[in-house]
Parts: structure tokens; C-alpha cells; sequence
């Protein structure tokens, strides 16, 4: 029964996000029913990139890299993979006509965590639209199921919310890409001498993007919106934890939101919700 298989496939892909994220998928989890399996499906596999340039390190990256790409385009073309992740994810792309080009520039940002170390303003822009904005792009094709007046009307801001996510996952891992990875993705900022100049610059690009994605979000369809809000929350509630935060602690340490904290951000935007105050 390929129906038995379609679905162990998804399965795959969600215990992938429920291994690699606890807020996206607590966020994944108030989505419309409909919504769950191909947002599981964006997430798996874009972790599955990542996964290739980041972790592992004993091997050869640039061609598993390469064959991940030629295997997710055929994948796509063929309707049909023996790769769990790539098989879902086809599905989702065939479904929702997500174009090849967003698909290709996540994939370029990736290889480009392959040969560069430091990336000033027109490769960071590159790398936030590829590794960030354009997976937003993926989800929005998702939750606006074929209305593409919807869709334009909302892509600026979903380009937005990806880029604060990503731009905040920077800052919150500077230590970690700088030391095990050699890499620095703020333009013009040098980890051993990170300023306070610096992280204010940085958080105040962090917040407009933060405040021009609330504009979309409170336009998404129903079954998305309370989702999206949630995981918007919880990286505010980190943004404000950075921002009150000293240099030398963001450059010494991880910071987070502990999970008590993340079940009664829950409850809050629940209340807002059901209150029609989002």
C-alpha cells in the first residue's frame, strides 16, 4: 500500500522536528490539522541540509552536499524517493507548487557554509534570504493553499519573521559558530572584539524585522496563525533575554528560554487567541 508508506515517510519527518526543535514543533502542533504533515516536511528536510554542513564533520560535505541536491531534484521530478525526508518533502513541493527557485537558494546558502568563513553585506543578505526567508516562503505556499493574491500580499512579511528568527539564532550562537565552525555572519564584526555598538546595531535590525513580520502574521488564514504567533512569542521573549543581556554573556554563553517559561508563553498567546486579540 503506498498509502502505508506516504504516511511512515511523514512520520519520519516529524519525529525529525520533534527531536531537533521543541518550539517549532509545539508551534507545528496548533497548526490546522492540514498544516502539520507539510510544515513537517519543510522542517525535515531543511534541518537535513543544515545537518550536512554543520555536524558532519568526518566527512566528505561537498558531495554529500551535491547529492543531496541532485536527489532532492529528482525527488521532486519523480514524484517518488527511497529517502524518507526527500520523499515527504517532494510531496509537499509537488502539492503546493513551491518553485524550484526557493528550493535552490536554500540549498546555494547551505554550500555557501562550505567555503565561507565571514560574510560581509551582500553574501549575508544572500544567506539570510536562502537559509531563512525563503524556507518562511515554503510555509507561506503552505497556509495560503493556491491563493496567491494572499500570498504575495504576505511574502515581504514572512521573509521578514524568517529573518529575525535567523538573525536571532546568530546572535544567540555566536560562541558556537566561532569556535567549532570558524564562521562570523554579522558583516564587519570581529567575535573577539564584539562591542556593545555592535549588538545594539544588531538587535535594532532584529527588531524591524520582528515588527514588519507582526503585520503578516496577524493576516495569516486561521488555521496558521495561531502557530506562527506562538514560535513568534518565544523568540521574543529570547530577543528581550539577549537584549537585557551583557556582551561578554552572549559571547560566554547560550542563552535560552527555559520550558517553563515556553508553557506559560503558551498559555498567554492561547488566551490572546481565544480572546481575538492577536
Amino acid at each position: 500500500m503506498i498509502e502505508l508508506y506516504h504516511k511512515s515517510c511523514s512520520e519520519c519527518s516529524q519525529l525529525i522536528t520533534n527531536n531537533y526543535s521543541t518550539s517549532f514543533s509545539m508551534g507545528i502542533r496548533l497548526f490546522d490539522k492540514k498544516f502539520r504533515k507539510p510544515i513537517y516536511g519543510i522542517y525535515a528536510f531543511v534541518r537535513f541540509a543544515d545537518e550536512i554542513v554543520d555536524t558532519f564533520h568526518q566527512h566528505n560535505k561537498e558531495k554529500l552536499l551535491a547529492k543531496f541536491r541532485q536527489d532532492t531534484y529528482d525527488a521532486v521530478a519523480d514524484k517518488i524517493s527511497l529517502n524518507p525526508v526527500l520523499q515527504a518533502y517532494q510531496e509537499v513541493v509537488n502539492k503546493y507548487d513551491i518553485d524550484q527557485s526557493l528550493t535552490d537558494a536554500f540549498l546555494d546558502s547551505m554550500a555557501m557554509d562550505l567555503d565561507y568563513k565571514n560574510y560581509q553585506d551582500d553574501l549575508y543578505k544572500k544567506y539570510i534570504y536562502g537559509s531563512a526567508e525563503v524556507v518562511g516562503l515554503m510555509c507561506l505556499k503552505v497556509f495560503c493553499e493556491g491563493d496567491e493574491k494572499a500570498y504575495e500580499r504576505l511574502r515581504n512579511s514572512a521573509c521578514s519573521l524568517g529573518s529575525a528568527f535567523q538573525k536571532l539564532n546568530f546572535l544567540r550562537d555566536m560562541k558556537s559558530d566561532y569556535q567549532e565552525r570558524g564562521r562570523v555572519y554579522f558583516p564587519g564584526v570581529d567575535f573577539n572584539h564584539f562591542s556593545a555598538k555592535d549588538k545594539a546595531f544588531i538587535e535594532a535590525d532584529i527588531k524591524a524585522d520582528f515588527d514588519h513580520a507582526y503585520q503578516g502574521i496577524v493576516q495569516l488564514p486561521e488555521g496558521a496563525k495561531f502557530g506562527v504567533y506562538l514560535a513568534y512569542v518565544y523568540y521574543q521573549n529570547l530577543f528581550k533575554k539577549i537584549r537585557n543581556s551583557s556582551v561578554q554573556h552572549v559571547k560566554k554563553d547560550r542563552i535560552r528560554v527555559n520550558d517553563a517559561k515556553k508553557l506559560f508563553l503558551l498559555f498567554r498567546a492561547g488566551l490572546k487567541n481565544s480572546l481575538n486579540l492577536i
